[in-house]
């Protein structure tokens, strides 16, 4: 089976020859870098000295307010907010243009005079106060903007001696003098013809007064000699017949949602969602990998345009309620390098898209994490969307980006500050580790963000 000694040497020179093929392209090859090398040498030292980037002013946070951005450079933002009590006056945010200049003036905070909308009702006399206002009411009315009738007799809509909520006592005559007491929720007083009357004591007003706790969560109805507490449409009354807690739709054995869609329970409701992948366009098209997310197909090596579209595109949905305070955190980008292989040296973060201008500012809180920040009240019911971009840099480079969609369901402003002051502390954080998103707050088949107020205590 061996070769002979004319094959062996034919097989030889064949090599031989394919070597010196190999040897003279490469030759080639190297003469070519060679002389490219020396044409990027010869116009790099035409050029003229280094020249600095070109950056911006420095601005400071106005007074009673805060700034979000740190990087003056060129196409760098800065976000202004005001404190509670005080309102912006100029632009929101500011951008560096490249002749070193900001589009805008610093903003500055004003105080907000709370009387000049007339806050008090029905005859109250409105006095301010430090980041606040007091109604004081006439004679009749109670509450915090005088809204609701002081209760002297009957409630309203209740008949004059009406057994429910007005009742003969239980007297006794006792060393000629006559003693009388009146049931549990009930207190003595004196009927327009000097009799004595059991009246009901109407527990929604007393406690509703400033200073005393709260009796419902959220609507207390008066019954006669007691009250009961309501929850609003979608939430159901807890067993200690006070608090109120989200009725989470999406887990009935009915399906309320249409095939092909998914449902994300929400404050009060829910929304039946179908995220869709963006259409292709030229060389670039995307595949759905899961529910919530989309993912780029390969790009042609010679393909800019389609390097520059997102290699990843998530969808993430938040329910809030009305009036939250800000500001506050609701979402979080960050990235994570895999064993073995190198991360990004830096990121950028940003605002690329949606509705809810000037309501979100985008701020990195450190060197791989960037935030969501919600810098202004939002009153429901409405449904705001923010583009969150990811740009990864390696040396300088641009090596990918990843757009977060996130949705935000803002309910219906049933609530008042007070029921809010235990918002929840977990914010949701979407984690990229090579293209991949990861949600740190996911159910059984996607990756959904769900901050949402479910209970109370």
């Amino acid at each position: 089976n061996c070769l002979s000694k004319q094959q062996l040497l034919t097989a030889i020179r064949q090599l031989q020859q394919l070597l010196k093929g190999q040897e003279t392209r490469f030759a080639e090859g190297i003469r070519n870098m060679k002389s490219r090398l020396a044409a990027l040498q010869s116009s790099v030292n035409r050029v003229g000295p280094d020249v600095p980037p070109v950056s911006c002013p420095a601005l400071n946070a106005p007074s009673d307010g805060r700034k979000f951005g740190s990087k003056y450079l060129v196409d760098h933002e800065v976000h202004f907010t005001c404190n509670p009590g005080f309102r912006l006056v100029g632009p929101s945010s500011v951008v560096c243009l490249p002749n070193g200049t900001w589009t805008g003036e610093q903003p500055r905070c004003r105080d907000i005079s709370e009387c000049t909308s007339q806050p008090c009702q029905n005859g109250g006399t409105c006095t301010e106060g430090v980041n606040q206002y007091k109604c004081i009411c006439p004679a009749g009315r109670t509450g915090n903007q005088c809204q609701h009738q002081a209760q002297t007799a009957a409630p309203e809509g209740s008949v004059a001696g009406d057994p429910a909520f007005s009742r003969a006592p239980r007297c006794a005559q006792v060393e000629r003098a006559q003693h009388c007491s009146c049931e549990a929720g009930f207190h003595l007083s004196r009927a327009a013809g000097g009799d004595s009357v059991c009246q009901d004591v109407n527990e929604c007003e007393i406690y509703r007064k400033e200073g005393h706790p709260r009796l419902c969560m959220h609507n207390c109805v008066n019954t006669p000699g007691s009250y009961r507490c309501t929850c609003p449409s979608g939430y159901r009354t807890l067993a200690d017949g006070k608090s109120c807690e989200d009725v989470d739709e999406c887990v009935s054995p009915q399906h309320v949602c249409p095939p092909g869609t998914t449902c994300i329970n929400t404050g009060g409701g829910f929304q039946c969602v179908s995220p869709e992948c963006p259409e292709g366009s030229g060389n670039a098209s995307y595949v759905k990998t899961s529910p919530f997310q989309c993912e780029r197909n390969p790009c042609p090596m010679d393909s800019r345009p389609c390097h520059h579209l997102p290699k990843t595109i998530s969808f993430h949905y938040l329910s809030l309620p009305s009036n939250l305070k800000t500001p506050i955190t609701l979402f979080r980008m960050a990235t994570a390098s895999a064993p073995g292989r190198p991360g990004p040296n830096s990121l950028r973060f940003g605002i690329v898209g949606g509705n809810g201008r000037g309501h979100f500012v985008m701020h990195r809180s450190d060197r791989q994490t960037g935030e969501l920040i919600l810098v202004q009240t939002l009153e429901g019911p409405q449904t705001l969307e923010v583009d969150v971009d990811m740009t990864e840099f390696l040396d300088r480079s641009s090596q990918a980006n990843h757009v977060s969609k996130v949705t935000i369901f803002t309910q219906k402003g049933t609530w008042t500050a007070s029921d809010l002051s235990a918002h929840p502390s977990h914010v949701p954080t979407c984690l990229f580790t090579h293209g991949v998103a990861q949600d740190s707050h996911k159910t059984q088949t996607a990756a959904t963000v769900f901050f949402a107020l479910r209970s109370f205590p």
